[in-house]
């Protein structure tokens, strides 16, 4: 988490600059429900969400959390979109940039070419794991999410 936070602090000028705090709570944020006193579906978007919705934390930060790196693709293949659709998809500059941040961050903290990222992903999950699935199919969708946010770093405006 420290490292997708330390990314998403270095892509200020992808977000507008009243957002940018945003984008880094939600950065070290993102993976709170893998914790297991608060996994309780096991998909730690939708619990990480719950859990961060009951603490109080700002519901920008929240719908993040829940949509992050294309969470709307896993929750379908575990039966949990109804569920996940109890946060509103923020779909915008800053989940693009989340995208961006999580999405050339390894597993270790490493830096990685997206292209890179999703060669990990699919490489640890086996092709019949939802997560394996979910990103066959959020591949595209999550690239052009990052391309966007990338756009927006080099244009320096959000």
């Amino acid at each position: 988490m420290q490292a997708v936070a330390r990314r998403a602090a270095g892509l200020g000028s992808a977000v507008a600059a009243p957002e940018r705090d945003v984008l880094v709570s939600a950065s070290w944020l993102h993976d709170i429900g893998y914790s297991p006193e608060i996994g309780h579906t096991r998909f730690h978007p939708l619990d990480g969400a719950r859990y961060l919705r009951d603490e109080g934390w700002p519901e920008t930060v929240v719908n993040l959390v829940a949509h992050h790196s294309g969470a709307r693709f896993e929750a379908t293949r575990r039966n949990l979109a109804d569920e996940l659709a109890e946060f509103p998809f923020p779909d915008g500059p800053l989940l693009d940039a989340l995208a961006l941040a999580d999405l050339t961050t390894g597993p270790a903290g490493e830096p990685l070419t997206y292209d890179e990222r999703i060669a990990e992903i699919l490489h640890r999950y086996p092709e019949d794991d939802p997560v394996h699935q979910a990103w066959l199919e959020a591949e595209p969708v999550l690239r052009e999410s990052v391309q966007r946010a990338e756009a927006r770093l080099a244009g320096g405006s959000a």
